[in-house]
């Protein structure tokens, strides 16, 4: 069936784009184009080729444009959209899309983020600590940028650490991808707050997430106008029809 055995994912794609406005215009960051394709056809060729049984849009902003673009168009897998009618937010917008989904666990996506890793031992070892929920972690060489992941002894998630432009060091991040049980949805349904990361997260209590550093994994997102023009070294080459 494939790595991830058929698991639901949400793909994040509503947000602004407000860094990468002066390249975009009003193009939505999903559909960015990385080797002459929208990123969001390789993102669904990766869930698909993955064994995702289905892919969830959550969208927002630019809506009209994401649902223009995959109508009319062979889709690797299937899609449902769910378009929220004000911004929520990340956390906002999953509470809207979980409901369209019907797996456990389910997998939470950033919309601008590509990560290859080994999602089978990600999913197995989500399974196998029978937390709420399970972060995907890659190491980098400078976390200032991104905020860092620290860990408990029992590979539990410590703490979140703000972005902090002082601190270049290397460590773990949060990769883009987390898997939540059936009891981590209930939980975010009954939180409150805009920010998935420090609104819901952030607050769960002690050992609630495993964080699953995922070793070799290759990582970027496409949120500024440098990392969205060196994406085209990492994801895929442009495929011929």
């Amino acid at each position: 069936m494939g790595d991830l055995e058929g698991v639901d994912a949400v793909i994040l794609a509503g947000g602004l784009g407000t860094r990468i406005r002066g390249v975009l215009g009003d193009l939505p960051k999903v559909l960015a184009p990385v080797n002459r394709r929208p990123f969001l056809d390789h993102l669904l060729d990766q869930l698909a080729a993955l064994g995702v049984g289905r892919a969830i849009l959550a969208l927002g902003v630019g809506a009209d444009r994401v649902l223009a673009h995959l109508a009319g168009r062979p889709l690797p897998l299937p899609v449902v959209s769910v378009v929220e009618s004000a911004p929520l937010g990340t956390a906002g917008a999953l509470r809207l899309a979980i409901a369209a989904g019907t797996t456990d666990p389910l997998l939470v996506l950033n919309g601008d983020t590509w990560l290859e890793a080994d999602f089978a031992a990600f999913l197995a070892a989500h399974r196998a600590a029978a937390r709420l929920g399970s972060l995907l972690c890659v190491g980098v060489e400078d976390v200032a940028r991104y905020g860092r992941i620290d860990t408990a002894p029992d590979g539990t998630v410590a703490r979140f650490v703000e972005k902090d432009p002082d601190h270049r060091d290397p460590g773990l991040i949060h990769g883009g991808a987390l898997l939540l049980s059936r009891a981590g949805l209930g939980a975010l349904a009954g939180a409150c707050g805009p920010s998935l990361e420090r609104d819901f997260l952030a607050r769960l209590p002690p050992g609630s997430l495993l964080a699953h550093a995922a070793a070799g994994a290759r990582f970027i997102d496409i949120g500024t106008p440098d990392s969205l023009a060196r994406a085209g070294t990492v994801l895929p080459g442009e495929t011929t029809p």
